[in-house]
């Protein structure tokens, strides 16, 4: 097994330990964000299915799909790191580049639209507060859309109907399935 795999095992154990998961209305959603999005508001269930469809990748060999905390997408290309470490130097080397398209994190926050809620680049790559921003876009976006599938599209592509209605689509596959688990 790659000493990557063995990074994403570890790293998917670790979380797993700290954001076990619960029911919530009947749906399994791992409690930290379940507990997210309590405080912001918004459904626990469609916040983990947002951060499956940004950032989920296969954990372990039994298959099992989870946010990837350390996930960066510049310009539309996806990386995957082993370590907080290892992304946030990478990230410093794009900003260095002058790349600013850059999503980062569990919630694949916009570094170009949000620098300010993400702070410094090791802060954005911290899953609690990666989290917790994006919780926030995503409550902003019920709040202006009073739709939980329009306040989804918004989160990803807020001016734009047609991306927004693709990805809807694609969050609501994650749900379905995080439905039929809980």
């Amino acid at each position: 097994m790659s000493s990557f795999v063995v990074s994403r095992v570890a790293a998917a154990l670790l979380l797993s330990a700290r954001w076990d998961p619960v029911v919530v209305a009947g749906e399994a959603v791992p409690g930290g964000y379940a507990s997210v999005a309590r405080t912001h508001g918004v459904p626990p269930d469609i916040l983990y299915a947002v951060a499956l469809s940004e950032s989920g990748t296969v954990v372990d060999a039994l298959h099992t799909r989870r946010p990837w905390p350390w996930t960066l997408n510049v310009e539309g290309t996806g990386h995957f790191y082993a370590s907080r470490q290892a992304a946030h130097r990478a990230l410093q080397g794009f900003l260095a580049e002058g790349r600013r398209s850059i999503d980062v994190g569990l919630m694949q926050v916009s570094w170009r639209w949000h620098r300010d809620q993400l702070g410094d680049p090791w802060k954005a790559l911290d899953p609690d507060h990666n989290l917790r921003v994006g919780a926030r876009i995503l409550a902003t976006c019920y709040r202006e859309r009073r739709d939980r599938w329009d306040a989804v599209g918004c989160y990803h592509a807020p001016n734009n109907p047609t991306t927004a209605s693709r990805y809807q689509r694609t969050v609501e596959a994650h749900w379905r399935r995080i439905v039929r688990r809980g």
